[in-house]
């Protein structure tokens, strides 16, 4: 993989040079198209992306309603966190708003380490704490102002 996507990355700032090497090899790069699928809510979760360059739209189907965008991520993002909780299927879908360079890591892998190597390891999960904290609440003020136009557009309706 080439280093500098690794490092260029801000989920990986901060951490130590040992820390790094670790990491490393359990990442690969990816380069996707615009337009192209990372993945389906409800496939089986395998793999957590880091976004380094470009957009990937995180997507929701509710049972009852449209699918939904909740989330737009850019550079420093991460998407597919169920497979780095160990949760069998992703929650919502995922596609490249653009053409855009990802990091991916199966989620067993990462999970692995934290196991070996807990220093290591629980940086890991507060950067995922972080970043996951941090898009709820962009998502909750998504939800908000979707939830604002729906009663908008049932009231003017009737």
């Amino acid at each position: 993989m080439d280093k500098d996507i690794f490092d260029r990355s801000p989920f990986f700032e901060g951490m130590t040079p040992p820390q790094r090497d670790l990491l490393r090899p359990l990442f690969s790069a990816c380069d996707c198209n615009e337009g192209e699928l990372l993945f389906e809510q409800g496939e089986s979760a395998e793999y957590l992306y880091l976004v380094v360059s470009g957009e990937v739209i995180v997507r929701y189907k509710p049972e009852d309603g449209p699918e939904l965008i909740v989330a737009r991520v850019k550079p420093g993002g991460i998407v597919g966190w169920s497979a780095a909780l160990g949760s069998r299927q992703y929650t919502s879908g995922a596609i490249c708003g653009m053409d855009s360079q990802l990091l991916r890591v199966r989620g067993a892998d990462l999970r692995r380490l934290c196991d070996l190597h807990p220093d290591t390891g629980v940086l890991v999960l507060e950067r995922l704490a972080d970043v996951i904290a941090e898009r709820l609440n962009s998502t909750h003020q998504e939800v908000v102002n979707l939830l604002k136009k729906g009663l908008v557009t049932a009231s003017c309706s009737n």
